[in-house]
């Protein structure tokens, strides 16, 4: 376990955005994904500490951050971070992000360019990445988990996210680690159960990340799970093809919640990947 790890609360941009800090040198800032919260990087937390200088951070509507309220104006997650590293008083980083926090980061990238050193994105969503429909099972999960959500039955509704996800679609529950499953559950289950309003609008990048990827110069690594969902493997693959140098690793074996399955290489990827970039 890192001996000192800063935790706090930063007030920006009209929310709690809760956060942690650990370890000396470069700093490298986690996104966690949409159904997750900081403690996906539990086990990258301490071992990152070792190495550099370590921001995770719950995303607003997310973990110990504040709510989504009907009324509120229109908010960023992107100038969200940029308000967290400007109170911590970063102004260069390198930013990391899995799923939604990958989307994230990408976007942050673009929109923040003399603050980003290298970029890497886990099993990352594209804003305006268009694939056309998913395949009919797909599609039926995804509508049977809404529906049961909607219903006010959230055991049900996270199962299924836990088997669209944590599992993917070529693997049973029983082929996944339990303690991943479970880990993933409590996270997903305690956003599930925040109550944040739907209603509330957020800004996105105008125009979109999907068509701007050659306006990425900085070293970049994509990782993805080889039984990951067919959307974020097609992601992966245009994120290599239209960013100048990405280099892109597949971490065979895992789904989604990749670092969480092989926390040990997906490590090794990441801190040698930023080794290099620093030297």
């Amino acid at each position: 376990m890192v001996e000192h790890v800063q935790k706090g609360i930063a007030e920006v941009n009209g929310t709690s955005v809760y956060y942690e800090v650990a370890g000396e040198g470069h700093r490298v800032v986690l996104n966690h994904g949409g159904l997750v919260d900081n403690h996906l990087w539990d086990e990258q937390f301490d071992e990152f500490a070792r190495h550099f200088k370590v921001i995770r951070y719950d995303i607003r509507g997310f973990g110990d951050s504040g709510m989504l309220k009907k009324g509120m104006d229109p908010y960023s997650i992107e100038r969200d971070l940029y308000s967290l590293l400007q109170f911590l008083g970063i102004e260069k980083t390198y930013v990391l992000g899995l799923s939604m926090g990958g989307a994230l980061a990408i976007d942050f990238t673009l929109q923040y360019p003399e603050m980003v050193d290298a970029l890497i994105t886990v099993g990352a969503g594209l804003s305006g990445f268009e694939m056309g429909e998913p395949d009919e099972e797909l599609k039926a999960k995804f509508e049977e988990m809404d529906e049961a959500f909607k219903s006010g039955d959230i055991a049900c509704s996270v199962e299924i996210s836990l088997q669209i996800w944590t599992d993917g679609p070529f693997r049973t529950p029983e082929q996944v680690d339990p303690q991943v499953r479970e880990r993933v559950r409590a996270m997903t289950t305690r956003n599930f159960k925040r109550g944040d309003d739907e209603e509330v609008r957020s800004q996105h990048l105008e125009p979109p990340a999907a068509g701007r990827l050659s306006e990425i110069h900085v070293p970049t690594l994509i990782i993805v799970g080889g039984e990951d969902v067919e959307i974020i493997l097609a992601i992966a693959d245009k994120l290599e093809k239209d960013i100048v140098g990405a280099k892109k690793v597949v971490i065979s074996g895992t789904a989604h919640h990749l670092n969480m399955e092989k926390p040990q290489e997906f490590n090794r990827v990441v801190i040698k990947f930023l080794e290099q970039v620093g030297t």
